[in-house]
């Protein structure tokens, strides 16, 4: 059987993280439509998540920073660049969802949360490519 070293633990804890920030986002936007019909719903389940996807997100975060302190020195100048395009998805997936979670209007919801979903799905896109 293989060690388990903690570069196993950070990468295991980065994909964890990635897979309930955007798996997550994907899953409750496929049964949002499913549960509007019923009277709050929808606000509970959305509540619900945001108790698990912000700490997840805090996690990518961190161990996203950890991933980077780890690289070497002499990384090709395309992995740096594919690293930052990352980055700025990262971010834009972050601030999305956060107005996702502010937003009043259905538009505002519907826009926001469409907008995070895509920013989080090129942002794992990266993310595999890199790995």
């Amino acid at each position: 059987m293989l060690s388990v070293s903690l570069d196993t633990l950070r990468v295991f804890l980065h994909v964890l993280a990635a897979t309930i920030w955007v798996g997550g986002q994907l899953t409750l936007g496929a049964l949002v439509p499913a549960i509007r019909g019923f009277e709050g719903v929808t606000k509970v389940a959305a509540r619900r998540f945001n108790q698990v996807a912000w700490p997840a997100f805090a996690v990518l975060v961190l161990t996203g920073v950890w991933n980077m302190l780890e690289m070497s020195d002499d990384v090709p100048s395309e992995y740096q660049m594919t690293l930052h395009v990352k980055l700025v998805f990262v971010i834009l997936s972050g601030v999305a969802a956060f107005l996702h979670t502010r937003a009043t209007s259905k538009a505002g919801l519907a826009a926001w949360g469409a907008i995070g979903a895509v920013t989080a799905l090129v942002s794992l896109f990266f993310g595999v490519q890199l790995g």
